[in-house]
């Protein structure tokens, strides 16, 4: 019997390593896809390559995009972070962290890998409860993304069961994800969710992704293991 194979979309954050656990539980041999983009938080690959060696991944691919060519972001470009937000303020509108089609790239290179694998699954951790505004995080952005890499690909076209853009964390709370990933074994203390990270890779504890992550933590009734500029 073949085996089943998964490309998972792997940031070195708390989201793509629990959706790397989920994905082996279910019985896949996961191959990580990590992107070298011009982010500021580059501190997450480095996350991104010890979870991987620890999680005993297939293989793990960095691809190289200079998306700082074109900026916009926050995590692009010179704009500073936000920080210090409240819940409603990240409600409120889409953030100056987003990143123009982060994601639409991102998983357009993840289809190509899992092509060449002839793998039918690839996994993103996007979530549309505690996230931080961004378009490409809605589950129909993922059903349309699914419906034209069906009809694009020749996986799509010749496989019945064509595409998967799976999505196990989509409905799901940080809370809910933390308690998922600890139940699989993840180690959240080699993960990094911080968008504007200290020299020696700390957090800030006050950028959005910080903020979610911490309330996340609270909230089930865990402790965050991974280090912070200041003592939180």
């Amino acid at each position: 019997m073949s085996v089943k194979k998964a490309v998972v979309l792997l940031s070195g954050g708390l989201d793509s390593s629990t959706c790397v656990a989920i994905a082996q539980s279910l019985g896949f041999e996961v191959y990580g896809l990590s992107f070298r983009y011009g982010q500021r938080h580059f501190h997450e690959l480095l996350a991104a390559e010890q979870i991987a060696k620890a999680m005993n991944i297939k293989e793990h691919v960095i691809i190289d995009i200079d998306l700082r060519a074109f900026g916009g972001s926050a995590l692009t470009a010179d704009i500073d972070v936000p920080k210090g937000r409240t819940d409603n303020q990240m409600a409120d509108e889409i953030p100056v962290t987003y990143v123009p089609a982060r994601n639409t790239i991102f998983l357009s290179f993840g289809l190509a890998y899992a092509e060449t694998l002839k793998s039918n699954d690839i996994f993103i951790g996007v979530n549309a409860l505690d996230y931080s505004g961004y378009p490409d995080c809605r589950p129909d952005y993922i059903a349309a993304f699914q419906n034209m890499a069906r009809l694009a690909t020749k996986i799509g076209v010749e496989n019945d069961q064509g595409v998967n853009i799976n999505t196990p964390l989509i409905d799901l709370t940080k809370a809910q994800i933390i308690k998922k990933g600890l139940e699989l074994g993840v180690d959240y203390s080699l993960t990094t969710s911080c968008y504007d990270p200290a020299a020696d890779g700390k957090a800030c504890g006050q950028c959005d992704s910080c903020l979610l992550r911490l309330k996340g933590f609270a909230q089930a009734g865990e402790d965050d293991s991974i280090g912070y500029v200041h003592d939180l």
